[in-house]
């Protein structure tokens, strides 16, 4: 009796570690989007690793279709239960089959905004000189309609308003990425004409680094959105463009008090365009490829399969020239949708330590390496500990590049 007690017991608890290991399993296929990148050779791996626990593994569908003598590259992958039953589908977008060229250099960035940012929200009533919070209109709104005229320039600004004869004017502005349309007042100057009465300004320019180049000139960089650095209103851009910039000082990262890269570049001699400005960097074409890639620096991209936690590199050119350094993937996130916190890691190479205190502005776009394969590029520091920092992975950053 009493052994079969310890059987039952035994067999209860087999069934309680295969229920936990099998929810396990199923919470991260879920989590998982319903497209994404990788390679023929990472569904071996990760089926291999075990990554989705031992009972799941993948099935490449569709792998030797061949289309005007091309492989396909968009595949279904099924994870199947005990190589059986299919728990959930994706479409698999296959990574092309040759490198890219990886940065890690810093580069200058200016960019046109579409609308007219508000960069000072004091109300000066031009006639009296008096100065105010302007009611409705505050810094880092992006106007893009004034009485449903587009507006794209500072210029246009001035067209709308001097034809107007009335003091009020309808405003539509972008805050926190949400669209909001409202009425305002308008000020007076010296020659009795209506002016907004609010500082505005049309352009945006500030540094970032270079993650990496494909062989037909298209280019990543930054990882994150360009923003207005207020409340965080993704700049809309109606073009740009990215320029050598040379590293002359580096104020080291401290706990709750983020370090950042001084450069200085000149407005002069763009070296490529940029075309989009995304949640997940910044994108576009280079015009002159020789002066901003290193054609010694070149890695095949990793699919999000590959990203595990443990060793990898960043690559950065603090030092004056593009180095490794030395990090450690604490967390490769699943994510079912887009995000620019996919990967944490810890800095740990001392060299870096030494130089810049950890992760500091101006580094977001450096290239995070794993096994050879350039995976995923730095976005964000923590700012209770500059030794740690966030990486968006090259899945995202590729899915803009094709959008």
């Amino acid at each position: 009796m009493k052994k079969k007690k310890k059987y039952f017991k035994l067999y209860i608890s087999t069934i309680f570690v295969f229920a936990i290991i099998l929810g396990i399993s199923f919470f991260n296929v879920n989590s998982l989007p319903d497209n994404f990148y990788l390679s023929y050779s990472e569904i071996e791996e990760t089926n291999n690793d075990n990554k989705f626990g031992p009972f799941v593994k993948l099935e490449l569908q569709d792998a030797n279709i061949n289309t005007s003598g091309e492989k396909q590259t968009n595949n279904i992958i099924v994870f199947k239960l005990f190589g059986l039953i299919p728990i959930k589908k994706v479409t698999a977008n296959i990574l092309p089959d040759e490198e890219v060229y990886v940065g890690g250099q810093p580069i200058g960035l200016v960019v046109h905004t579409d609308g007219v940012m508000i960069v000072s929200d004091c109300e000066v009533d031009l006639l009296s000189k008096g100065v105010k919070k302007n009611s409705v209109l505050k810094n880092g709104d992006i106007i893009t309609n004034i009485n449903g005229v587009k507006i794209s320039s500072t210029e246009d600004v001035d067209a709308v308003i001097d034809n107007l004869q009335s003091n009020f004017v309808d405003v539509t502005f972008i805050r926190n990425n949400k669209v909001l349309t409202k009425q305002i007042q308008l000020v007076k100057n010296e020659n009795n004409k209506y002016k907004l009465g609010v500082w505005v300004r049309d352009d945006l320019s500030g540094i970032g680094t270079f993650t990496f180049a494909k062989k037909d000139n298209s280019y990543a960089a930054l990882g994150h959105a360009i923003t207005n650095g207020l409340n965080e209103n993704v700049v809309q851009v109606a073009g740009g463009n990215i320029y050598n910039c040379s590293l002359v000082d580096i104020t080291k990262g401290q706990k709750n008090k983020p370090g950042e890269l001084e450069c200085v570049f000149a407005n002069k001699d763009a070296k490529g365009s940029i075309d989009k400005n995304t949640k997940y960097g910044i994108y576009g074409k280079l015009y002159e490829e020789n002066e901003i890639i290193d054609y010694n620096l070149k890695a095949n991209l990793g699919g999000r399969l590959s990203v595990k936690p443990g060793k990898a590199k960043i690559i950065s050119s603090v030092s004056g020239l593009p180095e490794e350094y030395e990090i450690e993937i604490i967390r490769a996130k699943y994510q079912t949708k887009c995000e620019d916190k996919s990967i944490i890691f810890r800095v740990k190479d001392k060299r870096l330590l030494a130089l810049t205190g950890g992760i500091v502005q101006g580094m977001s776009g450096s290239p995070i390496v794993q096994n050879g394969k350039l995976v995923g590029a730095v976005t964000h520091v923590f700012l209770n500990d500059p030794n740690k920092g966030y990486g968006v992975y090259c899945d995202w950053m590729l899915k803009q590049m094709d959008d």
